[in-house]
């Protein structure tokens, strides 16, 4: 995927591919093939399951077969940068040194596209490893504005996503995040202070405060990850592509009337949506 002899510059390269700069040099420990199959098993039942914590996820592991312990699937969860989604007192993702925003979005009526944009990241898996996959959507219209692949969990990524949508886009009004630690910091929240950008986040666990993330999670995987085994980055990142613009222009919301999000965003009359 990255040819360091090439004549092209590796940071060149890596921003043809719409991969994060950092993980060009990072070398991840390979994992054994029962591991990336429990990975991807826990991926599904998280995706059921939201609120399935390590202990519920190895019962149904083992229901399916898998000889597995409590402390394995904590390990694999903690990997795959997920974990159950509840009210509760603190995240493990989040970092106790950096300040968490208040939730804006409650009672708010979102009636137009750029009023309201949210992001998150997701696992993916793929033959042979996997990767996380950040988005960035339009709250009224569901238009994904942005993304970008990283094999790691780093900020760098997740901003230069950000700033690909506000290059296309414009400004939204508000951002919305959960608490995880790539959006509280300094880099990831500094940019959005730069645009003068109001930021709100997730109650800790509340993943219904941004669902339309979580229901584009939920659509990319059932109707475009789990049906293939991506052998590369690179073949992910094509296969993606081709399914974002279908999702983005081809494929009817019934949140949206029918329309596509394409459809909605650019048509001249806002849409009313609560929040």
């Amino acid at each position: 995927m990255i040819d360091k002899a090439d004549p092209l510059p590796v940071v060149h390269q890596a921003e043809a591919l719409q991969i994060s700069r950092s993980s060009i040099y990072y070398e991840a420990k390979p994992l054994c093939t029962a591991d990336l199959e429990l990975m991807r098993e826990i991926d599904r039942m998280h995706l059921e399951f939201p609120f399935a914590g390590a202990r519920m996820l190895r019962g149904l592991l083992r229901r399916l077969g898998h000889k597995i312990g409590r402390r394995h699937v904590t390990t694999l969860m903690r990997l795959m940068g997920i974990e159950a989604l509840y009210r509760k007192r603190s995240t493990s993702r989040r970092n106790p040194e950096h300040h968490v925003f208040p939730y804006l979005l409650r009672n708010v009526t979102i009636e137009r596209p750029n009023h309201v944009w949210c992001a998150d990241i997701t696992y993916l898996p793929m033959r042979q490893g996997f990767l996380y996959l950040f988005a960035v959507l339009d709250w009224a219209t569901r238009r994904v504005l942005a993304w970008r692949l990283s094999n790691t969990l780093t900020t760098d990524f997740c901003v230069e996503a950000v700033e690909d949508a506000i290059a296309r886009h414009g400004l939204p009004e508000i951002f919305n995040t959960d608490q995880g630690s790539q959006f509280t910091a300094a880099a990831f929240v500094g940019l959005l202070k730069e645009h003068e950008i109001q930021i709100s986040m997730d109650g800790c666990g509340a993943w219904r405060d941004n669902v339309f993330v979580e229901r584009f999670w939920r659509s990319i995987k059932y109707e475009e990850v789990y049906l293939r085994a991506y052998e590369s980055a690179s073949e992910a990142r094509a296969s993606l592509g081709r399914y974002i613009a279908f999702y983005n222009e081809q494929r009817p919301h019934s949140s949206l009337d029918g329309l596509t999000p394409d459809a909605v965003y650019f048509a001249s009359e806002p849409l009313a949506e609560a929040a």
